[in-house]
């Protein structure tokens, strides 16, 4: 299947053609990444900004209106009362100037109606408008009919007051329209705030989310490479490197693959080198270990002691380069699988057995005791790596042991660990020394008696497979004379067997 980022379509030939999604570079795709994830904000700040606005322009027109509706009438109020003031005067006094100033008003009064009338007023108020203009109008032009009988204008005056009373009326509506846009906008703040509020929850899960997804396609091709990585570090050159990303990192991740190739090439011809030269060193070294077996013999004749002399001394170092050459290559094999641990149920007191009884012969020779204690345990582990970490730790307490000594071995569960303790009376290891005992081919200053010398790398082989199992072995201090090596392994499916 696809991995992400990635889709599978037909070219001309018929054949699958991975399609990436993702940008040309590494730095693309983080700016992208995080332009995703900044996006939404973006958005929802462009949108609350249009809305705030939107909001801000319906109050300004709403208020600018309403109060321009309140002037009209209140200038209109003015205008009636000044004409009812001016129509009585003129019917008191007879004066042509008093009916001029009220001429003036009646033209001013009707500027004010014709502006009001621009105005978006509510039907209601456009109907006692019309009716106000329509009876001043019609009470102007009685009273101009009267001009030259200004005594009977007097009866006409009181027609102001209902038109006044209209004009209030008409302030009234106003002042409601005004309070009914306040609520209106009252009603809209609250909404837009709503709308704001549930914005930015729906946008939080959203910007969540592609955040989330811009981390997981930036991290997921650098968690690949780091993969393919830790596998060339452990040795591990079978699996091919696929990285999918960016073109640059898959380029890099060909290049890792090419690197991969390339080490499995060498490991390869480094193996084969070492055995051809095994093998090659093998053929005359065995001759030579005969010839010198057959002298020690007397098959060529009796020897002198000081023949004899020498004749042991070559038999032991045939024996001990023959060690060594079977050392080496153990080792080798040991570091190319360290990841090859194949773990199954061992029981632990039946290795236990086993590297005792290979070890009875030499133990004898010393007149060594030899103290097991270890209850019937199983675990999870690669049975024929788990003799070899006892077999050399045995073989090492048997080498460094004095005569008549004892070598205790001990395995006991202790938490979600199983400990391996072998304990041995010979010189110890110096506090010194107990960092690079575990490094190849690394000897201390103690000699043990074995008639072969060892070559240094037993200690390493039990540190690497006790690596390779997940453990860890380590030296401890011991009261008196004597080397104390414990082993702890993971207690991974370790359970008592019933006795």
């Amino acid at each position: 299947m696809p991995s992400a980022g990635e889709s599978r379509i037909k070219n001309g030939t018929g054949r699958p053609r991975r399609v990436s999604f993702y940008p040309k570079s590494f730095p693309m795709l983080i700016l992208v990444g995080f332009s995703l994830a900044v996006l939404p904000l973006i958005l929802a700040l462009i949108n609350n900004a249009v809305s705030i606005r939107e909001l801000a322009t319906k109050s300004q027109r709403a208020v600018y209106n309403a109060v321009q509706a309140t002037q009209s009438s209140r200038k209109m109020i003015e205008q009636i009362t000044s004409m009812e003031r001016s129509a009585r005067q003129f019917s008191i006094l007879a004066d042509p100037q008093i009916f001029l100033v009220l001429e003036e008003t009646h033209r001013n009064f009707l500027s004010t109606i014709g502006e009001a009338r621009t105005l978006p007023l509510m039907p209601e108020q456009v109907h006692v408008l019309e009716r106000i203009g329509e009876m001043e109008n019609l009470l102007f032009t009685s009273i101009a009919g009267l001009h030259e009988q200004p005594r009977l204008v007097v009866d006409m005056v009181e027609d102001y007051g209902r038109i006044l009373d209209l004009a209030r009326a008409l302030d009234g509506m106003g002042r409601e329209a005004v309070q009914r846009e306040a609520a209106a906008m009252q009603a809209l703040s609250a909404e837009v705030d709503s709308f704001i509020f549930w914005q930015v929850v729906a946008l939080i899960p959203v910007a969540v989310f592609l955040v989330a997804g811009s981390t997981f396609l930036i991290l997921r091709p650098i968690r690949q490479i780091q993969t393919a990585l830790e596998r060339l570090g452990e040795g591990d050159f079978q699996q091919s490197v696929n990285i999918s990303g960016p073109r640059d990192l898959e380029d890099l991740g060909r290049q890792i693959d090419w690197l991969r190739m390339r080490l499995m090439e060498l490991e390869e011809q480094k193996t084969r080198f070492l055995h051809q030269v095994s093998h090659e060193l093998k053929t005359p070294l065995s001759a030579i270990r005969e010839g010198a077996e057959l002298m020690a013999d007397g098959a060529v004749g009796p020897l002198t002691p000081a023949q004899a002399e020498v004749s042991r001394i070559l038999h032991e170092n045939t024996l001990r380069l023959q060690r060594l050459i079977e050392d080496l290559l153990n080792f080798h094999t040991v570091q190319f699988q360290r990841s090859g641990i194949r773990l199954e149920k061992v029981d632990l007191d039946s290795v236990i057995e086993r590297v005792a009884q290979a070890h009875r012969l030499p133990m004898r020779a010393k007149e060594l005791r030899l103290n097991v204690n270890c209850s019937a345990l199983s675990l999870q582990a690669d049975e024929n790596k788990l003799e070899v970490i006892l077999d050399n730790l045995v073989s090492n307490a048997v080498k460094f042991s004095p005569p008549f000594g004892e070598i205790s071995i001990t395995a006991r569960p202790r938490g979600q660990e199983v400990l391996l303790d072998v304990i041995d009376e010979g010189p110890g290891v110096p506090q010194a020394e107990r960092e690079r005992v575990f490094e190849p081919f690394y000897q201390g200053k103690a000699r043990g008696d074995a008639p072969v010398k060892g070559t240094g790398l037993g200690l390493a082989i039990v540190q690497e497979y006790v690596i390779a199992h997940g453990g860890q072995v380590t030296i401890l201090d011991h009261p008196g004379q004597g080397a104390h090596f414990q082993v702890r392994l993971p207690a991974e499916g370790m359970h008592r067997r019933a006795a």
